[in-house]
């Protein structure tokens, strides 16, 4: 069987320009990166604005495993059948971090004939998005450090820098770090460290941003530290948000790819879901639903993360409302939730899928709190069985939820016109009655608390006292209505990976709450995860090089 590269190599792509004109952007608009792929002009985003929006349809997951589900995979599969059944659709989708690519979990284009191309351009340096941001991030910390060295006239406490550095690459030796050794010509020592550059506040400003003023505007109110007497000193204090906004430029512009079926595809930003809010551009989002009518998007990992910062954080902000929301789930992932190990899971169980099913129910669940109908998309493997199928079929169904069993993976289109059909007719039949999980007004810890009862089924949240005081300090500087971004292992709807299936009366402990004022929400961080992430003990760069002609190898 080929790989996902073979495959996608083997493609016949349509040059960028009629990619555009078909999906009614100009070529004039567009600022090519080679044949294949391109920059669309800001100005040409912004004349669109009058436009009336077409239909937004979240893509989301069961809680991971490692049988894997094919959430971007359904993303990209989903808008090929959309267009295949007569529907203009666009699929929005974030861009690869160079962390995962080089580290366990790979590539993120999608996979068989469900991806978009250029496959391995994307997944490494695509336009260079994540390298101008990973730059904006580390001129603020330069400019910070800079400004202690010459006198430091605006009073910060070095105790008391909250700004961290950043990086795409999983790098765990540069979680705490100490910087200004080598004498007084290098600055006074201080702690330090680095976040994975997807974590960045930089990262959720860009993806948050409605155009470069509010680009502009956001990173001025980054804080970065305080005072002696506790005051903040932001971006703007420092002076350095015109210079990270003239590094950002360029960039926030929304990327055009295609699929390998030659649907459009917007590839734009891409915060983690697990220790950020997982979604793609505003900007890019916002520029679908002018040109399409339907726009298919995806959020990351599970519903209990990616979905519930989409469905809390960036429609709120944006003032999108999505119509529908797919779970997508595959067989071998219920039956690991329901106690398999991964060696067994070719032969058929329905008791072990009986058994997780507790996982997809509550993802299910938790996505119709939001007032948003389901749709649950199984991705199927060669090893699945009938009877297996039948078991989530009618669990869904006494749930009043459709369960479409998807071969998209093999097919393209082909196998995904099914839960094509049943998106569009939850689309057509209204009924929608979106609203976010809490009110503004909320204060910060029972907005967490909230997201760990209702979301996660957790008993209560433990906050330390020192933690505590800060969200009430928050609260005291005026950001009590901004949301709140959970920061926990995407494995488990409690903060203990290894707790499978639908635990309930667990405590969320909270760590610790960092306050990005610039995206516009405070993070808070739950149990041991981790904002720059290791790599595993055999890492996939180990398998990746160049043959003889100059491709990559071992991209998957």
């Amino acid at each position: 069987m080929p790989s996902d590269l073979e495959i996608a190599r083997a493609a016949r792509l349509r040059p960028i320009g009629e990619v555009a004109e078909a999906a009614g952007i100009p070529v004039d608009a567009l600022e090519p990166y080679g044949r294949f792929k391109a920059k669309v002009s800001l100005d040409f985003v912004q004349a669109q604005q009058d436009r009336p929006d077409g239909a937004l349809v979240l893509v989301t997951g069961i809680s991971p495993t490692a049988a894997g589900e094919g959430k971007t995979t359904t993303t990209i599969g989903l808008g090929d059948a959309l267009n295949r059944v007569g529907r203009r659709a666009m699929i929005c989708l974030r861009e690869p971090s160079l962390g995962p690519c080089f580290g366990v979990k790979g590539g993120a284009t999608g996979g068989g004939r469900a991806q978009v191309a250029p496959m391995d351009e994307i997944n490494l340096h695509f336009t260079g998005d994540f390298h101008a941001i990973t730059s904006a991030n580390n001129l603020l910390a330069a400019l910070l450090d800079n400004h202690l060295y010459w006198g430091n006239a605006l009073g910060i406490d070095p105790r008391r820098v909250t700004w961290r550095r950043a990086l795409d690459m999983n790098d765990r030796a540069l979680r705490g770090i100490v910087n200004g050794l080598g004498g007084a010509a290098n600055g006074s020592p201080r702690e330090d460290s680095f976040d994975i550059t997807v974590a960045s506040e930089v990262m959720a400003v860009f993806c948050l941003a409605r155009d470069l003023g509010d680009l502009q505007d956001r990173l001025g109110r980054i804080q970065v530290a305080s005072r002696r007497d506790g005051s903040a000193v932001t971006a703007q204090d420092l002076q350095a948000d015109g210079a990270m906004a003239a590094l950002l430029r360029d960039a926030l512009a929304p990327n055009l790819v295609q699929t390998l079926e030659g649907s459009p595809a917007l590839i734009h930003g891409g915060p983690f879901a697990n220790i950020a809010h997982g979604c793609n551009s505003v900007i890019a989002t916002r520029l679908g639903l002018k040109l399409a009518d339907v726009v298919v998007t995806e959020a990351g990992f599970g519903a209990d993360l990616g979905g519930e910062k989409f469905l809390d954080i960036k429609c709120p902000s944006a003032g999108l409302a999505p119509r529908c929301a797919v779970v997508v789930a595959t067989l071998r992932a219920l039956k690991m939730h329901g106690g398999v190990a991964k060696s067994d899971l070719g032969r058929e169980d329905k008791a072990a899928v009986g058994r997780g099913l507790v996982n997809l129910a509550r993802h299910v669940e938790n996505l119709q709190k939001f007032g948003l109908p389901v749709v649950v998309a199984l991705n199927r493997f060669v090893s699945d069985t009938p009877g297996e199928f039948e078991v989530v079929q009618a669990a869904m169904q006494a749930r009043g939820v459709e369960t479409v069993l998807c071969t998209h993976w093999a097919d393209g289109a082909a196998g995904a016109e099914a839960l094509a059909r049943a998106v569009m007719a939850r689309i057509d039949g209204g009924g929608q009655d979106f609203k976010p999980l809490y009110p503004p007004s909320l204060g910060l810890a029972d907005k967490i608390r909230t997201i760990a009862q209702q979301i996660y089924r957790a008993s209560d949240i433990a906050l330390p006292p020192a933690v505590a005081k800060r969200l009430q300090a928050f609260e005291a500087a005026g950001f009590g209505g901004l949301p709140v971004c959970i920061a926990k292992t995407q494995y488990s709807f409690s903060a203990d990976a290894s707790a499978m299936g639908a635990p309930d009366g667990h405590v969320l402990p909270v760590r610790e709450v960092r306050l990005s004022a610039g995206a516009g929400f405070v993070v808070a961080v739950c149990g041991d995860i981790m904002t720059m992430p290791g790599l595993p003990r055999v890492p996939a760069a180990n398998s990746i090089r160049l043959d003889a002609t100059g491709s990559i190898e071992g991209l998957f």
